[in-house]
């Protein structure tokens, strides 16, 4: 298995775009499709389009994303493609909810975007498996799920704009 440790740049970059372009027309581009929640990992296994298995350990410093580009070569070209994560998205209906949806979070290791009192889940896993967890937050009503699956109209996820929670803005060190 093939495993790419360092990043040569992003598509968009002028001299790599035009690399990329000869690469396409030629039949020579790997696409490794990668869930967006996997894209802040250093160490993991991604598969391309023909569903072979390749490695990423990546340093600390580097960061992934859609069109990051792993390898550049004559022979070859191997381009990041970010796909959609499924989401749960939560709604803490007071600031106890709240203090226990984050705690719950925060335990189970959870990887979350927050926004007021709506929080976002990037699902690794079965949807079903994430409410099985939280079953008594949502039984007692101090939390709601807000999407759609649940019949809501979607307004409540429309209301509000999820963003990444690093914990080094807060003084907590290095995330995970």
């Amino acid at each position: 298995m093939d495993t790419f440790r360092t990043l040569v740049g992003h598509r968009l970059e002028a001299d790599i775009h035009n690399a990329l372009s000869h690469h396409e027309h030629s039949g020579r581009v790997v696409r490794l499709i990668v869930p967006q929640s996997e894209l802040g990992r250093k160490r993991f296994k991604a598969v391309d389009q023909d569903g072979i298995e390749y490695g990423i350990a990546l340093p600390r410093d580097v960061t992934l994303r859609d069109g990051s580009v792993l390898e550049l070569t004559d022979r070859r070209a191997v381009v990041v493609e970010a796909r959609e994560t499924e989401q749960l998205h939560l709604r803490a209906v007071d600031a106890e909810g709240g203090i226990q949806l984050g705690w719950h979070a925060g335990h189970l290791h959870w990887k979350v975007r927050m926004a007021g009192q709506y929080m976002t889940v990037l699902l690794d896993g079965p949807r079903d498996d994430y409410l099985a967890r939280i079953e008594q937050l949502l039984h007692s009503g101090v939390i709601e799920v807000v999407d759609s699956a649940t019949g809501t109209t979607g307004a409540a996820v429309a209301a509000h704009e999820p963003h990444s929670h690093d914990a080094t803005a807060h003084g907590a060190g290095t995330p995970r």
